[in-house]
């Protein structure tokens, strides 16, 4: 499994005085930085900006790779790694809400603490007086220099970029025009009715690459152990009030179709397959991690996190994904009218049927984050709009 190093340091000039911060996480593999975050913070002291640049660099390893990541920590703080050990006690109460702060970041990773020398600690280091420069001057800041996939941000670090399995980068983008219902004027289905259409959508339990957050769209995995259980628990939720599930239908790819016979065998029903219902083809990054992917697409993978209508080497665009699952989503609400009707599928499909009822942009994809053998819950009705009733909700596996 990927493993990271984060590098952080902070100072001020003056203690207290103009202030800032650095962090970069890097590949443990081979040292590649894979994200820069830094930030003036106006008048601090250097305890506090060495705080804010772990804080900084833990939740841009988390928006990178989520949780459970395996990462050494490495600062030339003293203070500050042997504080997040718990070898030494936090004495200045005004440092206390920052390491509570960090220490509940790092219960979501898997943290080594090590403290360097500074000479050993230079790009985060350069970061960190880059930033302490900018606050000085009241200005932001802005990176000397490019390093090779890294992503220069502010105060923030990268947006989410993998949803644990089925994968989705973060960038800001542009919208792609997409088919939707006009709010107003209701779906366009037969004559008006008040009787919904529930399209409870469910996604595929867990699987190897889900596991090692690996890129996975037409790929077919089986489900883990965990996985089908996942998919039982799902379908012990389903045979219960409120639902009425009265038809199944799943993608083709053995991880949904699995998932969807778990909870079919349950409910006396068949699982009907729609092949538009499956996952984005990510053609020649199919099974690549993230960091991979940086490696050795960097500019096809620039390319597609800027434009959604940029698809990888082989693969298909966001933008045609959308279609082709707006087209799928028409049909069943038109094909099931007034019924309810289970669809399992995947992380990008889902998340463009919830963005579509909601009339949402294309970007709006980016802003979601979809767990495993998660529930959503959308309602058309033929004279009104859809409404979506839950998103992501997780409470079975509990």
């Amino acid at each position: 499994m990927t493993s990271f190093v984060v590098e952080a340091d902070g100072g001020s000039r003056g203690n207290p005085g103009p202030a800032g911060y650095g962090a970069v996480v890097k590949d443990a593999a081979d040292g590649q930085i894979l994200v820069e975050v830094a930030d003036p913070i106006g008048t601090q002291t250097n305890n506090v900006a060495e705080y804010r640049g772990l804080i900084a660099g833990l939740k841009a390893l988390l928006d990178l790779a989520g949780d459970g990541a395996s990462v050494e920590v490495r600062m030339d703080s003293k203070l500050v790694i042997e504080q997040m050990a718990g070898r030494w006690k936090i004495k200045n109460e005004g440092l206390r809400p920052l390491a509570t702060e960090a220490a509940s970041l790092a219960r979501r990773l898997r943290v080594t603490w090590r403290w360097i020398p500074r000479e050993r600690n230079k790009d985060a280091d350069r970061l960190a007086n880059e930033a302490m420069d900018a606050a000085a001057k009241g200005v932001p800041w802005r990176s000397s220099v490019s390093a090779p996939a890294a992503s220069s941000a502010s105060s923030s670090a990268q947006g989410s970029l993998f949803d644990t399995a089925d994968p989705a980068p973060a960038p800001v983008v542009e919208a792609v025009a997409v088919p939707t219902t006009p709010a107003t004027a209701g779906t366009g289905w037969r004559p008006p009715t008040t009787t919904a259409t529930t399209l409870l959508l469910l996604r595929h339990g867990e699987t190897p690459m889900s596991v090692e957050r690996r890129f996975s769209g037409l790929g077919d995995p089986e489900l883990t152990p965990n996985g089908l259980a996942q998919a039982e628990a799902a379908a012990a939720r389903l045979t219960r009030e409120p639902y009425d599930v009265q038809v199944v239908v799943s993608s083709p790819l053995r991880r949904a179709l699995v998932t969807a016979e778990a909870v079919a065998a349950r409910l006396g029903l068949d699982v009907v397959v729609e092949p538009d219902l499956r996952e984005t083809d990510f053609g020649a990054w199919e099974g690549h991690t993230f960091t991979e992917i940086q490696r050795h697409w960097p500019d096809e993978l620039a390319t597609w996190l800027a434009d959604p209508s940029a698809a990888p080497p082989g693969g298909e665009s966001f933008g045609d994904a959308a279609r082709r699952v707006q087209v799928i989503g028409d049909r069943l609400v038109e094909r099931y009218e007034g019924r309810t009707v289970l669809a399992v599928s995947h992380v990008t499909p889902i998340k463009m049927l919830v963005r579509s009822a909601l009339l949402a942009p294309l970007a709006a994809l980016y802003r979601m984050h979809l767990d495993l053998a998660a529930l959503s819950l959308i309602e058309y009705y033929a004279d009104g709009p859809a409404v979506v009733k839950a998103f992501n909700d997780t409470s079975h596996l509990r």
